[in-house]
């Protein structure tokens, strides 16, 4: 007799193109054997909701403005839980695993249906981001104590919020991000596309840098950094980038479906954050591109790159300049060689497959403990 689907309902802010939603959509996609998972965002669209539907997962969305919590949203998602009867309803961040618990306690199913939050970032200091902001994240702290399990993608992220107060009664797990190494890949024919499309010379050093225009992501800090090193064009990919004011050399994509034709047209990865991140996918998937990388020295990013590239402090533009330039100049052989091992430490520990098989066992975890009562 073949076991029962463990049914999943999350929960998630929205779905444009991010880092949790690109693991939330990665992880739904996958379809992992022996769950039955759907998804609700708070607030309809986005680039990651079309990918989902366009898989056949079951989706659907609470019709919520970004930073407008409401009643009549959080009814719908009760009743959403009460008809689907999920086993687990699980959060992603801090305003969806909120919305997840007071909207699982409404459908009458807390005692029957696990809740587990998910922590998707490290140090998000709350005077860049208001008082609301900070009152958010304080409700999240008071009570991850009610979730059964608080998942985390990143080390930092976990002892980061302990150091804030998380409530000692909250269990938590680490679940690092998976990366699908079939799609980011080394690929010299999409390489010279991409390249051609630009108007690249194919032996012109190029950086890329995946990231939406935030604060936390500093293209101010990366755009400094490549001032000096005029010998290199910067692939700027992500959401507003393509309203920077840049010099010639910076090409400013905006928000790309074809990102890793363009992580394959670069010879280096950067990310230049200055604070906030957890686990940086964009990070990941360009060394499982086989980039060699850079980054500051902001959430597991050190760990993610495991002495195959460079680190740098955060918001020092020189001492990303430096490195940099440091990887740029490599001889040939030495930049191929930690292009391999870039890729080869993506393929040994964080690997798609590897992710999605520890949420799977967590998820039987929990859905066992309900059955079991305990």
């Amino acid at each position: 007799m073949t076991a029962t689907p463990i049914r999943v309902l999350h929960v998630i802010a929205g779905l444009e193109t991010g880092g949790a939603e690109t693991m939330l959509a990665t992880l739904v996609t996958q379809r992992p054997a022996g769950l039955d998972q759907s998804v609700v965002a708070m607030i309809p669209g986005g680039a990651q909701a079309e990918r989902i539907r366009a898989a056949g997962i079951p989706l659907d969305d609470l019709g919520m403005s970004r930073g407008r919590p409401t009643l009549r949203g959080l009814l719908r998602l009760a009743r959403l839980i009460r008809s689907g009867k999920p086993d687990i309803v699980q959060g992603w961040m801090y305003h969806a695993d909120l919305a997840a618990m007071v909207a699982l306690a409404l459908s009458g199913r807390r005692r029957r249906t696990r809740l587990a939050w998910n922590l998707r970032c490290s140090d998000m200091a709350g005077d860049r981001h208001g008082a609301a902001f900070r009152a958010v994240r304080g409700a999240w702290l008071r009570l991850a104590g009610r979730a059964d399990l608080v998942l985390a993608n990143s080390e930092a992220g976990l002892d980061y919020h302990r150091g804030l107060g998380l409530a000692p009664a909250a269990a938590t797990r680490l679940v690092p991000n998976g990366i699908d190494t079939d799609r980011f890949r080394p690929d010299p024919e999409a390489r010279h596309r991409a390249r051609a499309a630009l108007g690249i010379a194919p032996d012109r050093p190029v950086v890329v840098n995946v990231a939406r225009v935030d604060p936390m992501k500093d293209h101010p800090g990366l755009l400094a950094a490549m001032a000096s090193l005029p010998e290199a064009v910067l692939l700027l990919v992500g959401k507003g980038t393509e309203a920077l004011a840049a010099p010639p050399r910076v090409l400013g994509l905006g928000e790309r479906r074809d990102v890793p034709a363009l992580l394959a047209a670069a010879d280096l990865v950067v990310c230049a954050s200055a604070y906030g991140e957890g686990f940086s996918n964009a990070l990941a998937e360009g060394m499982a591109a086989g980039l060699p990388a850079i980054a500051t020295d902001v959430g597991d990013a050190r760990l993610i790159l495991g002495g195959t590239g460079g680190l740098c402090p955060p918001g020092s533009p020189p001492a990303l300049a430096a490195a940099i330039g440091n990887l740029l100049r490599e001889p040939a052989d030495a930049h191929a060689a930690r292009a391999a091992a870039a890729r080869q430490r993506i393929l040994d520990h964080y690997a798609i497959g590897r992710c999605v098989d520890r949420y799977s066992q967590i998820y039987q975890e929990l859905a066992g403990s309900r059955a079991a009562g305990t």
